[in-house]
């Protein structure tokens, strides 16, 4: 008790509170998403997230090189096809746009972690995560186009795929096809915990993914349950996921915590769009400090669980972790 016990002892000096610090951000724990575009070259700025573009294949390629000189090690791929129908054809091409960038990425820079998302919504004309009958979601329908969708990417090189439809039973289905093909070896990453949030709305600016009637409610989780959540969680574990993700991050910290205590594999934390635009609208007027609020937001997420974090931040923020070990 005070005046014996003195707490501020430990951190009088900089040496002493990085010797103490009990939660390490590193480099390795960034995954960097990005958006591939087919048909026109060159980049498109995505006007509500600052810095961040969709990306032409051979521009691409320069965006992950400078990535991985920085010491990123793994990149999250979303497409942007040139023609999009009612079935998502273009999802489940061999040809498709994701599949190209896998390829590409996987001969340039083989020993990157590539990742990629499974989910039909960039790919629809209607915008939505699956096959709509009767103006609804037809979960049973869905199924065996998100598993082909999959195994198309696995075919490419993928070395993880992510299903985030939020469709019950797809976790099962994409393992049994991966598995049928011979890539029993092909990690799934889940997005098990995605709820429905407004923090996505400039990933649809990006993605192009924008529902053409209604929303997403009805599959994605109601922000308010925990309970279901964890449900989600364990239920693709049964169905044969790796890895599992909470979605968004910063609203849902308690989440990430929680399920981290409750499963054994590694647990991934989105720190989806919104979070990222809100940051930088306000850095670019001044109100904060923009790599020092990045960082204590990113280190918040993986003091809160989170073996691994996907950001837009993480080309920024591994130049910035970098600067720190050279003592800049």
């Amino acid at each position: 008790m005070f005046p014996e016990t003195r707490l501020r002892r430990l951190r009088e000096s900089r040496p002493l509170r990085d010797m103490l610090q009990e939660t390490r951000l590193m480099v390795q724990n960034l995954i960097y998403p990005l958006f591939v575009q087919e048909g026109a070259a060159g980049r498109v700025a995505v006007d509500s997230m600052p810095g961040v573009h969709r990306l032409s294949t051979d521009l691409l390629l320069e965006e992950v090189e400078a990535a991985c000189r920085q010491g990123i090690k793994a990149v999250l791929l979303f497409g942007v096809p040139e023609t999009k129908d009612e079935a998502a054809s273009s999802a489940y091409d061999d040809q498709g746009i994701v599949q190209q960038a896998v390829r590409l990425l996987k001969a340039c820079f083989p020993d990157l972690l590539v990742i990629t998302d499974v989910c039909l919504c960039e790919y629809t004309s209607h915008g939505h995560c699956g096959m709509v009958k009767d103006g609804r979601i037809d979960n049973d329908a869905t199924l065996p186009l998100l598993a082909q969708t999959a195994l198309s990417h696995a075919r490419a090189g993928a070395d993880i795929v992510a299903p985030s439809d939020m469709m019950d039973g797809r976790v099962r289905a994409i393992r049994d096809k991966l598995d049928y093909n011979g890539f029993s070896g092909t990690v799934i990453l889940s997005y098990a915990a995605k709820f429905a949030s407004a923090f996505y709305g400039p990933f649809r600016d990006a993605a192009g993914s924008v529902p053409a009637f209604g929303d997403r409610r009805t599959h994605q989780m109601n922000p308010a349950n925990r309970r279901e959540a964890l449900q989600e969680v364990l239920s693709d574990l049964e169905e044969g996921a790796d890895m599992v993700m909470v979605k968004p991050a910063l609203a849902y910290l308690d989440l990430v915590r929680e399920v981290r205590d409750t499963v054994l594999c590694p647990v991934v934390a989105y720190n989806v769009s919104g979070e990222y635009s809100m940051v930088k609208a306000a850095a670019a007027r001044g109100w904060v400090d923009e790599r020092q609020i990045v960082l204590e937001i990113l280190t918040g997420i993986k003091r809160a669980g989170a073996d691994l974090i996907i950001t837009y931040h993480a080309k920024d923020v591994a130049s910035w972790l970098n600067s720190q070990q050279c003592g800049e």
